[in-house]
């Protein structure tokens, strides 16, 4: 992709309105099928519909003192993505942490780790993406980092990418990728629009997207990579 000026993109509501429309699949598919968090990453609250630049936490994966930190210092309008390095059985975030968030105004939060309350937390309409429920809680003695690269659901995510979340999941888009991946999906939306219409009146998928063809090609090509082999000297 050539990377365009995001000072072409208007505003970041516009920005932020723009990558919810356009979804996690067709951002990713925008991507070259890349960007997508691992497949447990998953929304428990009420609302999973999220898009705001990434406000990082690298914590100790048994351990909530940074994270408290990196609440009280995340801006509002962004997404917390905290890396509890994906420890499944002691739980980073809770019911009071979702409140705080969402009052303070937070898109989102997406946790490579455990939560817990998930009573308290499906009431609320803040988006709280993480890897699983587990009634044990953290301590509170370890120091971390906040705003720094690190990786989560097997994504790097740089402080200031874009994260988006939906029923299907997680997917960052890159700063420097934003104006050309928002530019490619709305393409995309509008070819797949295009392809629903014409499957809900009868039209064969498999026609429709020329796989007939595609098979025919391949088929005519050796199955072995050693097959494709010219022998012409240099």
């Amino acid at each position: 992709m050539v990377q365009k000026n995001i000072s072409s993109l208007l505003n970041l509501s516009q920005v932020r309105q723009k990558l919810v429309r356009a979804g996690t699949a067709i951002l990713s598919d925008a991507m070259g099928k890349t960007g997508a968090m691992d497949h447990d990453m998953r929304c428990w609250s009420r609302q999973s519909r999220m898009a705001g630049m990434a406000f990082t936490a690298r914590v100790h994966p048994a351990d909530i003192l940074m994270v408290g930190i990196a609440l009280s210092s995340c801006p509002k309008g962004k997404v917390l993505v905290i890396d509890g390095q994906g420890e499944l059985n002691t739980a980073l975030w809770g019911g009071a942490t979702t409140i705080a968030a969402g009052l303070k105004g937070l898109a989102g939060v997406v946790i490579n780790g455990a939560i817990r309350d998930l009573v308290e937390i499906r009431k609320e309409a803040l988006p709280v993406f993480a890897r699983s429920v587990v009634p044990n809680a953290g301590g509170a003695e370890y120091a971390g980092e906040i705003n720094v690269p690190i990786t989560c659901g097997g994504v790097v995510v740089q402080p200031g990418d874009w994260v988006v979340g939906d029923e299907d999941g997680v997917v960052v888009v890159p700063t420097h990728l934003l104006a050309d991946v928002l530019e490619t999906a709305q393409q995309l939306l509008k070819v797949e629009k295009a392809i629903y219409r014409e499957i809900r009146r009868g039209k064969d998928i498999a026609t429709l997207l020329h796989y007939h063809e595609l098979v025919d090609q391949k088929s005519k090509k050796p199955l072995l990579p050693q097959m494709r082999f010219t022998g012409k000297k240099d």
